[in-house]
């Protein structure tokens, strides 16, 4: 919810967009650091846009992968259009908690909460995200065995799982890296430690969860627009939380990386939310064009977000200010693909397809919570046999447990 708008501490001078809340210069006030040159903006803002796009891209393609192969355990979850109604409401009260509980609270005990929190979310998210890569780094001879950690309540018949995680030994080296990451962060906070854990939740947000139609796409971007707009220009409640926010909720870039190297303090940075938000919309944009047998509208949506993001940039540069990302992003990532559609005399068409009917035929819903905790690939495994093979697992279950 906090990352949902972009540069949200931009400082005044040069279109700097300093890091005054994250990475090794947080002590150091934004008017104290030197302007930042013409190239080190442009080498900052270049970066994050790059790196904003990788998930986006990775996030789709792996998310239609995974749906459609038969042997993959890992299915996307759909947001409704009842999720996208409320997720801007859930955003704002969150929001809205961390303003009242930065000014209530010593920000200092705060902050070591939620970055022992982020943490072991970083860690999953980023060995989940190595994983399929780091296979192919194992010889052919590795020995992989598989485990099994089974947390049940109760006896008998009545007997139900509460936690069903199934992993191997390649998922443990996988672990063990991600590991080492994670305490280089929570001991020095460093920008690329930062970067690896934003860009894994980036990539793990669009991968696992999914529009299911263009319709439900329209109704969250159009939320989160006025969400962006309201809690940047309306009030000083996202800036300050992003100033006093020190977790991996956004990626940054330092601008004088070439004067100060990999010790740089003066960032440029890009909320995690400018980038899930849209790539749920691309991936709306991919499914309907393998529909069409082409991908003309998931470039046109790539495309758009990379006119969106330059546009934020180039205003934030003009006018010294922070902006809400959502503000430039939203109208160009609809507005590009309609215009597209209504070149080609396909709105209709678009807007009354389903993806999960045909791309993901067997895709869990958000609405349908299952009953067994645990990973996102044993919660998936778990609802597809129950819902392929129901009497084989209640055979199954009692020797199990």
């Amino acid at each position: 919810a906090v990352g949902a708008s972009a540069m949200e501490e931009a400082a005044a001078h040069n279109g700097s967009a300093a890091g005054a809340g994250a990475g090794a210069g947080a002590g150091s006030p934004a008017a104290a650091r030197p302007p930042a040159t013409p190239e080190g903006m442009a080498l900052a803002y270049g970066s994050l846009v790059l790196m904003a796009l990788l998930p986006i891209f990775f996030g789709a393609l792996r998310s239609v992968s995974c749906a459609k192969s038969k042997n993959s355990s890992e299915m996307p979850e759909t947001i409704t259009s009842r999720d996208a109604a409320r997720f801007p409401i859930v955003a704002s009260c969150t929001l809205l908690g961390l303003y009242l509980f930065f000014k209530i609270f010593s920000q200092e005990y705060i902050n070591l909460l939620l970055s022992m929190y982020f943490f072991v979310l970083g860690i999953l998210a980023l060995s989940h995200t190595i994983s399929p890569m780091m296979n192919r780094f194992f010889p052919a001879n590795f020995p992989n065995k598989q485990y099994q950690l089974l947390f049940t309540q109760g006896s008998g018949e009545s007997k139900e799982e509460i936690v069903n995680y199934e992993f191997d030994t390649k998922d443990l080296v996988c672990l063990a890296l991600s590991s080492v990451v994670g305490v280089w962060y929570l001991l020095r906070k460093h920008w690329i430690a930062n970067n690896l854990f934003g860009l894994a939740f980036s990539l793990n947000g669009v991968e696992l969860l999914h529009l299911n139609n263009v319709s439900t796409g329209c109704i969250l971007l159009g939320g989160l627009f006025i969400y962006d707009v309201f809690w940047v220009f309306g009030t000083n409640v996202m800036v300050t939380v992003a100033k006093s926010f020190e977790a991996p909720i956004k990626l940054v870039f330092p601008q004088d990386l070439l004067e100060k190297g990999l010790e740089a303090d003066n960032f440029a940075m890009l909320g995690l939310g400018d980038i899930v938000i849209p790539g749920h919309w691309d991936f709306a944009a991919f499914s309907y064009s393998l529909k069409k047998n082409t991908r003309t509208y998931f470039y046109t949506s790539f495309v758009a977000y990379i006119f969106g993001l330059g546009l934020t940039i180039f205003i934030m540069h003009i006018f010294k200010h922070a902006q809400p990302a959502l503000l430039y992003l939203v109208p160009a990532c609809i507005g590009f693909p309609l215009l597209v559609a209504l070149a080609k005399g396909e709105v209709t068409e678009m807007f009354s397809y389903e993806s999960s009917a045909e791309i993901l035929p067997h895709t869990p819903r958000l609405t349908h919570f299952p009953t067994v905790s645990g990973s996102p690939a044993s919660l998936a495994d778990s609802m597809q046999q129950k819902l392929s093979c129901p009497r084989r697992r209640r055979q199954q279950s009692p020797s199990a447990m």
